[in-house]
C-alpha cells in the first residue's frame, strides 16, 4: 500500500467525523433557539398579564373618582364569579342609578373584565387574568383618603412572595404545597381620592 493511498483514507474518515460534529453542533443550536422561543413566550405572557392588571386597576380608580360620594361601597374583594349576576338597575341612561347602585354595578362590570367574560370559547372565559383576585381598600367610612387597588393573579412559575399585601393570600389559589403563595403575582396602585 502506498503512502498516498493511506493519506486518502485518513482524509475520507476525517470528513465524515467533521460532518457528524457539525450536525451535533447544529442540533444544539436549534435546541437553544427552541428554548429561547419558549422562554420568550413565558415572559410575553407575564408582560401581558401585568399590562392587563394595570389597565384594570386604573379602570377601577377612574370609576371610583367618578362616583366619589359612595367610595365606601367600593371597598371589597372580587374575582372568579364572586358577583354572580348583574345588579339592578343596570345604570344605563334609561335606568339611572344612585351612588351605591352605581358602585355595585361598577364592581360587577369590573369583575367581568377581570374574569375575561367578554372573550369566551366553548362557554369558558378566555380573556382577563389567570385565576384573578382584586381588592379595593381604603378609609373604612369612605370619603377623602388614600385608596389601594390591588390585583392578584397566578404566574406561570414559582417565585418568592415577599409582598405584605394580603389580596388573594388566603384563597389557596396561588400556592401549590406549602401555602406560601409562590405563584401569586401582584399589582398594587395607591391613589388619593377626594370624597364628595
Amino acid at each position: 500500500m502506498k503512502y498516498s493511498d493511506l493519506r486518502i483514507r485518513k482524509l475520507a474518515g476525517a470528513t465524515l467525523m467533521e460532518a457528524l460534529i457539525a450536525i451535533v453542533v447544529l442540533s444544539m443550536g436549534f435546541l437553544g433557539i427552541g428554548l429561547l422561543q419558549l422562554q420568550s413566550k413565558h415572559l410575553n405572557l407575564q408582560a401581558i398579564q401585568r399590562s392587563v392588571a394595570s389597565q384594570l386597576a386604573n379602570e377601577m380608580i377612574e370609576r371610583m373618582r367618578n362616583n366619589n360620594s359612595s367610595l365606601s361601597d367600593y371597598l371589597t374583594t372580587v374575582g372568579e364569579g364572586a358577583i354572580s349576576s348583574e345588579p339592578t338597575p343596570d345604570c344605563s341612561p334609561s335606568y339611572p342609578c344612585l351612588g351605591q347602585q352605581l358602585a355595585a354595578h361598577d364592581l360587577w362590570q369590573w369583575e367581568q373584565m377581570i374574569d375575561g367574560a367578554s372573550e369566551t370559547k366553548a362557554g369558558a372565559n378566555t380573556g382577563g387574568l389567570l385565576i384573578p383576585t382584586a381588592c379595593v381598600t381604603g378609609p373604612a367610612g369612605g370619603g377623602a383618603g388614600t385608596y389601594t387597588v390591588t390585583i392578584a393573579w397566578r404566574g406561570p412559575n414559582a417565585t418568592s412572595d415577599v409582598s405584605a399585601d394580603t389580596c388573594g393570600q388566603s384563597s389557596g389559589k396561588y400556592d401549590e404545597t406549602s401555602g406560601d403563595n409562590v405563584y401569586r403575582r401582584l399589582l398594587s396602585i395607591d391613589v388619593f381620592i377626594d370624597g364628595a
